[in-house]
């Protein structure tokens, strides 16, 4: 949590007798003390400052430069500024690192205030509150949450709620269970929704403090009372104007009601208003999506690598939508693939049929001139949306029909998922009637820039406009009439700054003046008057831009008002253009790339024919597409082979493609057939968490223990190398006892990579587990990784080759095959396990490996290093049928002699 500590407290100030405060400084000190933990942006003219310790802070994140003026307590006020036109740039640099602003604008008139102006927060801006496309990323949602825990006994329910301000998506979700397991499910969920802020009560207990140790979310305190639970049920109905909350699935809750309350309330209080887009109301249950925890969504590179990049992912692999909607939905898809078949199937069916009708490149180029409507609307609703937004708003919706025309081919006559997208992109004609009488093709940027309605919208803001911008013509009009009118033919209409627009006449013309001409200055050889007529021009235009101004403010404010009942319409639209955008999106890269529709089933199953990883294979010139077949009664596969061998990405490319099939995409295949799956388990890698005091191998444990404890016969379960951390017996009992688990207990399917070759003895005792391989060929000293998965157990890891291709020097490659010949020999023997710290035994093969290494001389003859050397420099593959017959000859004479 951020906080931001207040050096001078406004009570302090006032209750001090010695200290001096202007009042602007007192305005800003009770302001300021209401946002204590906030950056506060005080306007000041064209500036907006900063003060005491916010001005230090933003000086130092935001490389402004720190002044000073005045003094407090004998100390001079710090302060810095950025221009009021830049105020957005800032804003973003310091929400992204997790900052919370309070905007604090003028509201009082200069020219009127007898003291300082009048000054008002208006504006909010916390990282989990952001409407703004400035601050805000295009493809990622940047929910805001708040979590309720209620501790009753031994038993503890927590509740979340979450919305997505942007967007107008409120969401809860409620469960139970000891204090271990609901921190657990508590950190999988925020994991999963990955909120940009999280709301937390005042005290947190040490339930709270256990779990904030492992998020790094930012995090907000708000009292604990805004988490009352009937204030909160009451502020769910108000905000969703019904009498029950029966229809969404939210009956009984109680925790989640508490926290709906809370986030309610601290979104109401940053926008300064209600939040009339927030309509609707989705309960999530456990078993609704198919479970990825946070190691599995980092190992199969969904939307992030490994290395935290964005490319190359899952997501980057399949965004091709050209509405950022789109993109933010296919990234939803993702990460919540459903576990009813039945949605998967129904994207399945548009995929097909928009593939058929060949209709994704007319639709790519009409969805490309489509902008965020569902932020924009998001910003009409919150009375923030600027001219150009509601610019492109129109041409946006002017693109419906042709979108709907191009989807009529794909259309089938049963009632499915394209049909349910096309009704929903009906074009609202009345929204956009009103939104091309009223604004201008080409708006200025903001509404104090003037300029932002068409012409014939409103005849009062016409006129003014004309006596602005016509001014010059109306001058030379009535030169022209006055001229005919007085005989004068000199006469000049003019205008200056100091008096304003005047008739001009000679002094010997001055006899010829007529009645209604008013002297107002006397000149040399000339006489300035003003009529009537020019009177009332004259007060008409010297206003006009301000009132002009003023009637387009109060004329922008009418129309997003007017454009409020169709918010609900419009988010339906942006809804519809979302999917189709996704939907489109998978089905072009699904005919580029030859991907095809799984059949999902009810009989437990992972049949693959010919899979493919979806990112390798577009990173390499050729990939060895691999089968990969579980039925009831083969349910565990031991994958064997070398390193770098492909292990990996076997076990990665069938985890993908089977969350593929349940987000609803074709999948990187001949044919896959998949059956019912809960959870995608993955223990894959190897790395440590210094913060949380774990070591490499305790982290490998966590995650395994995590795999047993949830893991169903559901489940599809990837464990790589388990073991490998610690001592060889100790890590092959481990994965022996693992792989048991996972057989006889957990009955799930499971891909189990492994080094340790006693454990493809399994299937001997388990037929339920099966032998796979990676196979290699190995030629002269080196290896080649032929990536094709074969039946049975590979004949060994190729370790040493692979260490050789890595770089490791000859004379510790030479070093290391010797040893393992050694070992090998001796592996017949039953040797007891060794003591990391006991006292090494030597022997005489010891005594010569070491010897070079140590400076000491040599323990074998000289004619027995003759005869090593010579077998050093042998090379059997070089030689002729005769030259290999003098050399075994060679070899034989110098073994007589080193025997000798």
């Amino acid at each position: 949590m951020t906080t931001v500590p207040t050096e001078i407290n406004a009570a302090a100030v006032k209750n001090s007798p010695t200290e001096k405060v202007t009042p602007m400084m007192q305005q800003y000190l009770s302001i300021k003390a209401e946002y204590p933990d906030m950056l506060v942006f005080y306007r000041m003219g064209d500036f907006y400052e900063l003060f005491h310790s916010d001005a230090e802070k933003a000086a130092r994140v935001l490389g402004i430069t720190l002044t000073a003026r005045g003094s407090s307590g004998g100390q001079p006020i710090k302060m810095c500024g950025v221009p009021f036109h830049s105020l957005e740039g800032y804003l973003a640099k310091l929400v992204k690192i997790g900052e919370s602003c309070a905007i604090c604008e003028q509201i009082g008139d200069p020219a009127t205030s007898k003291g300082p102006v009048e000054r008002k927060v208006m504006r909010v801006v916390t990282p989990g509150t952001l409407t703004d496309a400035d601050l805000l990323p295009e493809k990622a949602e940047r929910p805001l949450l708040a979590m309720c825990i209620i501790s009753q006994r031994k038993v503890a329910t927590a509740g979340l709620a979450w919305l997505s301000l942007a967007s107008g998506a409120l969401k809860l979700m409620e469960f139970s269970g000891d204090s271990r397991t609901v921190t657990a499910r508590m950190q999988q969920e925020l994991e999963r929704i990955a909120p940009a802020e999280v709301l937390r009560g005042d005290n947190a207990d040490l339930f709270d403090d256990t779990l904030s140790c492992h998020l790094s979310f930012h995090t907000s305190r708000v009292p604990d009372w805004h988490f009352d639970v009937v204030g909160g049920h009451k502020a769910l109905l108000d905000q969703l104007s019904v009498a029950t909350l029966t229809g969404f699935g939210a009956d009984g809750l109680g925790a989640a009601f508490g926290a709906a309350g809370a986030l309610l309330r601290y979104a109401q209080s940053t926008q300064g208003r209600g939040l009339q887009h927030v309509r609707t109301l989705t309960t999530e249950t456990e078993n609704e999506f198919i479970g990825l925890d946070a190691a599995t969504r980092r190992n199969l590179e969904l939307t992030e690598t490994i290395r935290g990049q964005e490319s190359p992912t899952l997501f980057s692999l399949l965004d091709h939508c050209r509405t950022a909607m789109g993109s933010r939905l296919l990234r939803h898809w993702l990460h919540h693939a459903r576990r009813d078949q039945a949605i998967a199937r129904s994207r399945h069916q548009a995929i097909a049929a928009l593939g058929q009708a060949d209709a994704t490149g007319t639709l790519s180029h009409t969805l490309a001139q489509v902008p965020d409507i569902e932020r924009i609307t998001t910003r009409i609703a919150l009375l923030s949306a600027r001219p150009r937004d509601l610019a492109s708003l129109r041409d946006g919706v002017q693109q419906l029909p042709a979108l709907r025309h191009a989807m009529q081919r794909a259309l089938s006559d049963n009632d499915g998922l394209l049909a349910a997208i096309h009704a929903d992109m009906a074009t609202p004609e009345a929204c956009l009637d009103l939104l091309q009488r009223a604004v201008a093709l080409e708006p200025a940027a903001m509404v104090r820039d003037g300029g932002v309605f068409a012409r014939g919208f409103d005849a009062e803001l016409d006129e003014l406009r004309a006596l602005s911008e016509n001014a010059g013509q109306f001058l030379v009009d009535l030169e022209t009439r006055e001229r005919a009118r007085t005989g004068i033919a000199n006469l000049r209409v003019e205008y200056n700054k100091v008096h304003g627009f005047y008739i001009e006449v000679t002094h010997g013309q001055t006899t010829k003046v007529p009645d209604d001409y008013r002297r107002r200055q006397t000149l040399k050889n000339a006489e300035r008057y003003i009529t009537p007529e020019l009177k009332a021009f004259e007060d008409k235009a010297l206003s006009a831009q301000d009132k002009a101004l003023a009637r387009e403010k109060m004329l922008y404010d009418q129309l997003l008002a007017d454009l409020a009942p169709f918010i609900g319409c419009l988010q339906t639209i942006s809804k519809a253009l979302a999917q189709l955008d996704a939907l489109t999106s998978l089905t072009d890269h699904a005919l580029r790339h030859n991907w095809c529709a799984p059949q999902l089933v009810d009989t437990p199953c992972i049949n693959i024919a010919e899979g493919r990883h979806p990112v390798v294979e577009n990173q390499i010139e050729r990939f060895i597409a691999n089968d990969c077949r579980f039925v009831e009664e083969r349910r565990l596969l031991l994958i064997t082979g070398p390193n770098m061998g492909g292990k990996s990405t076997f076990m990665r490319q069938v985890a993908l493609i089977t969350l593929l099939a349940y987000v609803g995409s074709y999948v990187p295949a001949t044919s896959a057939t998949i059956g019912p799956i809960d959870r995608i388990f993955t223990r894959i890698g190897a790395t440590d968490d210094l913060a949380g005091g774990r070591s490499t191998f305790m982290v490998e444990m966590t995650e395994s223990a995590a795999i047993l404890n949830g893991a169903t016969e559901h489940s599809l379960v990837l464990m790589d190398e388990v073991g490998r951390g610690t001592s060889t017996f100790d890590g092959l009992a481990l994965a022996w006892a693992i792989a048991r688990h996972l057989i006889d207990t957990s009955r799930s399917f499971s891909l189990f990579a492994t080094h340790y070759f006693e454990l493809t003895q399994l299937p001997e005792s388990h037929p339920t587990a099966a032998n796979v391989h990676l196979s290699a060929v190995e030629h002269k000293d080196s290896i080649v990784f032929l990536h094709a998965v074969q039946d049975g157990p590979a004949s060994q890891s190729y370790g040493l080759q692979v260490a050789q291709l890595a770089g490791v020097p000859q004379p510790v490659i030479k070093a290391a095959r010797k040893h393992l010949a050694r070992l090998e020999a001796q592996a017949l023997d039953a040797t007891p396990q060794l003591d990391l710290f006991a006292a090494p035994s030597t022997d005489a093969d010891d005594q010569e490996l070491d010897a070079p290494a140590h400076g000491a001389p040599a323990a074998a003859s000289p004619a027995l290093r003759e005869l090593l050397d010579a077998l050093d420099d042998l090379d059997p593959d070089a030689l002729t049928p005769r030259e290999a017959l003098e050399r075994l000859y060679q070899l034989k004479r110098l073994t007589e002699t080193a025997q000798a």
